[in-house]
C-alpha cells in the first residue's frame, strides 16, 4: 500500500521497527548524513543585523513555520508566501505569529515576477519543498543565486537528500512511523496500534535547528563574507532523537496549568487568546512579536 500511494505521488508510511529502519537503505543513508548539511556557496560582504533581516518563508506545517516564527520573535521581518489553494486551519494561529502573510502562485508568470522581486530583496530563504520540487518550478540553486547573490538558503525535507527515499513526500507523523518511533511507542504502551510521541517532536526540534542554522549562517556572512546554505531533514532529527536513547513519556503528566500560559493576551484574526509560554530565551530576553497571528494571504506581497 505504501508503494502504491507513493507511486501516485502521495504521502504514506508503513510502520518499521527501529531495527528494521536501521537496516533499511534509507535509514542507512540518513544515519550517514550530518545533522545540518552545510555548503559554502559564495562570498560577498552583506552585513545585516537580525532586527533588519528579511526572511522569505516558503514553508508549511510545521517545522519551517516554527523556525520563521522564532526568527520573527527576535526581530526578523518574515514574509510568508502561500499558493491560493493552501490552508492550514488547525495550526494557522500557531504558525503565523509575527509574520506578514501573502499569496502567490509560482506557476503563473505575473506572480513569479513578484516573487523574484521579493527574493532579490531578501537576506534569507527558508523553504520546505521536497528535494527537486523548487527546481521543478525553475528555481534551482543557481537560479536562486542569480536573482539574489547573497541569499542564505536554508531548507528542510522529510527523508534527507540521499538514498532511495530522498525525494519522497512526508511529514512528522509519517517519519515517526518509518524510523521506528511509533513502533517503539506501541511496544512501551502495550498497544495494538502505532503510538507516536505526544507532540510533533520532529517538527519542533527541526524547526529550532533551522532557526539556529539561519543565525549561524548570518553570523558567518556578517563576520567573514562567506555565504552558507544549510539542509536538514525530519528523518535526521529522528536519528538524533533515537541515538540519545529512550527517556519515556509514558506516564508523565502533560496536563496544561496556569503557569504554562503567557501573562499577556494577543488579538488574533480569531479573537483574543493567551499563548503557551515560549520555551526559549536568548541572553535572558523573551521573544517579542510585532505582528499578531492571522489568516493566510491577508497581506500584500511586500516587506
Amino acid at each position: 500500500m505504501e508503494d502504491a500511494v507513493v507511486s501516485e505521488e502521495g504521502a504514506a508510511a508503513a510502520m518499521y521497527s527501529m531495527a528494521e529502519w536501521a537496516a533499511h537503505p534509507q535509514g542507512q543513508a540518513v544515519a550517514k548524513d550530518p545533522l545540518i548539511a552545510w555548503e559554502e556557496v559564495a562570498e560577498g560582504m552583506s552585513k545585516v543585523a537580525l532586527q533588519d533581516l528579511k526572511v522569505l518563508d516558503l514553508t508549511r506545517v510545521l517545522a519551517g513555520p516554527v523556525a520563521t516564527r522564532f526568527l520573527a520573535g527576535y526581530g526578523a521581518r518574515v514574509l510568508r508566501i502561500d499558493p491560493p489553494w493552501w490552508n492550514e486551519p488547525g495550526v494557522e494561529p500557531e504558525v503565523t505569529l509575527g509574520k506578514k502573510r501573502t499569496g502567490l502562485d509560482l506557476t503563473q508568470p505575473d506572480d513569479r515576477q513578484v516573487f523574484e522581486g521579493l527574493l532579490a530583496q531578501a537576506d534569507v530563504l527558508v523553504h520546505g519543498y521536497r528535494p527537486g520540487a523548487l527546481t521543478g518550478l525553475g528555481y534551482d540553486p543557481r537560479r536562486l543565486r542569480a536573482i539574489s547573490p547573497h541569499i542564505i538558503d536554508v531548507s528542510l525535507c522529510a527523508y534527507g537528500l540521499r538514498g532511495p527515499w530522498a525525494g519522497r513526500r512526508g511529514f512528522d507523523s509519517l517519519v515517526q512511523m518509518s524510523c521506528g518511533i511509533a513502533h517503539e511507542g506501541m511496544i512501551r504502551k502495550k498497544s495494538a496500534h502505532p503510538v507516536s510521541l505526544p507532540v510533533q517532536a520532529l517538527d519542533h526540534a527541526t524547526g529550532y535547528l533551522l532557526a539556529a542554522a539561519v543565525l549561524r549562517a548570518l553570523r558567518v556572512r556578517n563576520q567573514t563574507g562567506r555565504i552558507l546554505s544549510a539542509r536538514l531533514s525530519l528523518a535526521r532529527t529522528a536519528e538524533l532523537l533515537i541515538s540519545e536513547g529512550a527517556r519515556g513519556f509514558i506516564g508523565r503528566d502533560l496536563t496544561e496549568t496556569a503557569n504554562d500560559l503567557s501573562e499577556t493576551k494577543e488579538m488574533t484574526s480569531w479573537g483574543s487568546a493567551r499563548r503557551l509560554r515560549f520555551p526559549i530565551l536568548i541572553d535572558g530576553a523573551e521573544p517579542k512579536w510585532q505582528l499578531p497571528a492571522g489568516k493566510l494571504r491577508m497581506d500584500a506581497p511586500a516587506w
